[in-house]
This record gives C-alpha cells, structure tokens and sequence, in this order.
C-alpha cells in the first residue's frame, strides 16, 4: 500500500542549520527545503536562494550543483576553491552517484528500467524541456518501482546523466508524471499533490581532501 504523508509535503521556512546533514571545513551538505532556489535567479522576485543563505553561516560556501527550486533534498556546498574544483570534478565525470524519490501518477507497465532519450530546452519562460532525437542531449535515467497502488506509485530514480529537469521529463515521457509538477504532465497530476513530489534522497563522493568515499541519505518528506 501506498502512504502518503500529506502533513509532512511542505517543507516551510525552517532555519538553515536545522538542514545541515554534515559539515566540515571543506564541505557543506544540506537537505534543501521545497520552493527555495538554489542560487539566485532573474528578477526581483528570485533573488533569495539556498547558496545566499548559507553565505551567512559560511562566508566561503560555494555552489556546486543545482536542485530545481521545488525539488527537496541532499545538496553538497564547497567551502573553499580546491574544493570546489575537485567536486566540481567529480560531478563532470559523473563519478557522483544520486538518489532520489518521487512520487508519480499511476503505476509503470514494468517494476524497473531504463530510460535513454535525448533532451533539449522546448521554451525558455519557464524554462521547459523535452524529448528530441534530433536536436537533444544524452540523457538516462536508471529508475524502479517502490509501491504502488491504483492511482499512485512511489518511485526511485537514479539519473545516471545531469539535464535539467532530467527526471521531470523522464518520468512524463514514460507516461507516469510527478505529482505536484505543474511544468509537466496532466491536469491530474500537476493537481495531484501540493507541491513538486521529487526529493534527492541520497547522494555518494569521494570527499574533496581525503579522497575517502562518503555518502548521505535523507528520507522523502512525503
């Protein structure tokens, strides 16, 4: 059976450190709240981010990859310029391997797969992808079915490239939309749930001084 713990879908406004899942003087990683970007965007009204408000409690934190504003979850903040640079790295050679939850409409056709297709920008506001063959860039997606039920399933995803918007679009292509995504899938779906239901729930590096291989997970709030 599939549960769903609508009390627990919006994340809030709570205070940073409350977020902080480890932090050392070479690296931050937070569990991002739903609806906060990750660094600042165009316009007036996009200018709070995550990256702005860790710049608070750490002077030196640097941005090292991205969440969707409404995705939640595990994101890995550098604390100096080496750092950086060796994550950065890292995500390059796709030697970063990421986790994450979401919850979809209906119920795949099989319990697991793979999907490979090429993805493009189809509209730029809002910025929105999709499929191409033609014109698009590599993109796979690993993903599995947790449980389900009639209407709703929950699902695992392991993006094994970085698109933007990667899952989103994948997901919508196999015919099972995230809920709560209002950029993607049907009038159902995008109504489905309060907010976007993708959560990176678990990610794994080597870290940026030791060179030892670390991992986090973060349960989805949903």
């Amino acid at each position: 059976m599939l549960l769903i713990n609508l009390a627990a879908c919006s994340d809030g406004n709570l205070n940073l450190r409350s977020r902080i899942l480890y932090e050392d003087n070479y690296l931050v990683v937070l569990n991002k709240p739903s609806g906060l970007l990750s660094q600042p965007g165009l316009g007036k009204g996009n200018q709070d981010s995550l990256i702005q408000q860790a710049q608070v409690l750490w002077m030196d934190s640097l941005i090292v990859h991205r969440l969707d504003r409404d995705t939640s979850g595990i994101i890995v903040l550098a604390r100096d310029r080496d750092a950086h640079r060796c994550l950065s790295r890292q995500f390059q050679e796709r030697k970063v391997k990421k986790i994450y939850r979401a919850l979809v409409l209906g119920t795949p056709v099989e319990s697991r797969g793979t999907i490979a297709t090429r993805i493009r920008k189809a509209t730029h506001v809002p910025p929105r992808y999709c499929v191409d063959s033609t014109r698009g860039r590599e993109a796979s997606t690993d993903w599995s079915v947790v449980t389900s039920e009639s209407r709703y399933s929950r699902i695992e995803l392991k993006p094994l490239t970085g698109r933007s918007h990667q899952l989103r679009v994948h997901m919508d292509y196999l015919g099972n939309p995230i809920l709560g995504d209002h950029l993607y899938g049907t009038n159902e779906s995008q109504n489905a749930f309060p907010r976007l239901a993708l959560h990176a729930t678990a990610i794994s590096l080597d870290h940026p001084h030791i060179g030892q291989r670390m991992q986090w997970t973060c349960s989805e709030p949903f």
